[in-house]
């Protein structure tokens, strides 16, 4: 999949805007420099130190709280999967964090270089891994499992926020979805329901 055709970069790369469904205050990509459609992609996250978090994490010591390094991963991630036409009507959703290690203390003016490889994608579910770092220097690297269930827009009482495109199931079914990603990863079994 990784042909000059299906990889986007530069000036000519899909904004996260434009595949996630996540809006401000809780969009963590800011910048995505390359993709490959259901491979990898790179994006950053610049902390400008106005985002809400820092005020109480912590007073006088402003410090990015870890799972939101890892947010601001799996979101890139998201960017991988929705950039190919065929994912652009699903909602990737945690489904597990793994290995999750926070190397260095991150605060207002760093950037986060982050890279996410999608190690496998299922019918119903996927894995991926995600690494972010500051100046070069490793930050946070975690694994994650995602996932698959197709993007139905619900009311909310906030501002409006421009609906995606839907098919699929309704989100209703996504505990089945859940069972058969796990069975998928085989961490569930279909024949003994109550082992699982």
């Amino acid at each position: 999949m990784s042909t000059a055709a299906s990889r986007r970069s530069g000036s000519d790369v899909v904004l996260a805007r434009e595949v996630l469904p996540h809006r401000p205050p809780f969009l963590f990509v800011d910048e995505v420099i390359d993709v490959v459609p259901l491979e990898r992609a790179r994006g950053r996250w610049h902390l400008t130190g106005d985002e809400p978090f820092f005020a109480g994490h912590f007073p006088g010591r402003p410090t990015l709280p870890g799972v939101l390094m890892v947010e601001a991963m799996a979101q890139l991630g998201g960017v991988a999967l929705l950039s190919s036409p065929d994912h652009r009507a699903l909602l990737p959703l945690f489904g597990g964090i793994d290995r999750a290690r926070f190397r260095r203390v991150v605060r207002p003016g760093d950037t986060l270089d982050m890279e996410v490889v999608l190690d496998h994608i299922g019918s119903s579910m996927g894995k991926a891994t995600g690494r972010a770092w500051v100046d070069g220097s490793l930050a946070c690297e975690a694994r994650m499992l995602f996932v698959i269930a197709p993007s139905e827009p619900v009311a909310s009482p906030g501002p409006e926020v421009p609906a995606r495109p839907t098919d699929g199931p309704p989100l209703s079914d996504l505990p089945m979805q859940w069972l058969a990603a796990r069975a998928e990863l085989g961490l569930y079994d279909t024949s003994n329901p109550s082992a699982g």
